[in-house]
């Protein structure tokens, strides 16, 4: 089964995150409204938050290295670390302890508790589900050659009407190193990818995905 849905895709823990996922059927309706809820959360505030700079609100015990750059509006959670180089460009919410890393991009996403990207990534439009890990660097494309609105392809075409989606990946989902997520790209729960694919597509939870046409189920 090629779960599709948000409620089937995630497990969403994080109080300030679950109006976002409650209110959105599919998880690609939360991209285009990231930017309002992050500005609706920094002005409404979060117990135990404080503003980090001008439009950037942060949770307890969060490192933000020296030369990582954190553009607003964005939302850090707490016990999260922002190594060395990353640069977030904005509309970027994030979970608690998730690692954001060394000279990894990020921008109008999503990233439930525990998500780890820590090196060389770009992570735009996107939702990752908690644990979720993208090896080295892995990209989540978000935009078609032809610049025409993305289609996710399931086990029907999912029309979002939207120009720039990257990828979604499911609670627990891991991806290897050097991989590309194209357009709409959905992983499902614990779903593990192997190093060095190009994926596009829909690719069912508890599998491991070898290549884009040969996928197993876990044992």
């Amino acid at each position: 089964m090629k779960e599709i849905k948000t409620r089937d895709l995630f497990d969403c823990q994080t109080s300030y995150l679950k109006l976002l996922f409650e209110n959105s059927e599919y998880p690609w309706e939360m991209l285009p409204k990231i930017k309002e809820y992050v500005l609706s959360l920094i002005r409404e505030g979060i117990p135990g938050y404080r503003l980090y700079s001008d439009q950037v609100l942060v949770g307890e015990n969060v490192t933000v290295y020296p030369t990582a750059t954190v553009e607003g509006p964005c939302v850090i959670g707490s016990g999260t670390v922002i190594r060395p180089g990353a640069y977030l460009r904005g509309c970027v919410i994030t979970g608690e302890n998730c690692v954001l890393g060394n000279s990894s991009e990020f921008k109008n996403c999503v990233l439930l508790d525990r998500v780890q990207a820590p090196h060389y990534n770009y992570v735009g439009d996107s939702v990752l589900g908690n644990r979720a890990h993208v090896g080295a660097g892995v990209i989540c494309s978000n935009l078609k050659n032809d610049g025409q609105s993305v289609v996710i392809h399931g086990e029907k075409d999912y029309e979002t009407g939207l120009r720039k989606v990257g990828a979604i990946l499911a609670d627990g989902a891991n991806i290897g190193s050097q991989c590309v997520l194209n357009p709409g790209t959905v992983i499902g729960k614990n779903t593990s990818v192997y190093p060095l694919n190009s994926l596009r597509g829909v690719y069912a939870s508890e599998s491991i995905v070898k290549d884009r046409v040969t996928v197993v189920l876990k044992k």
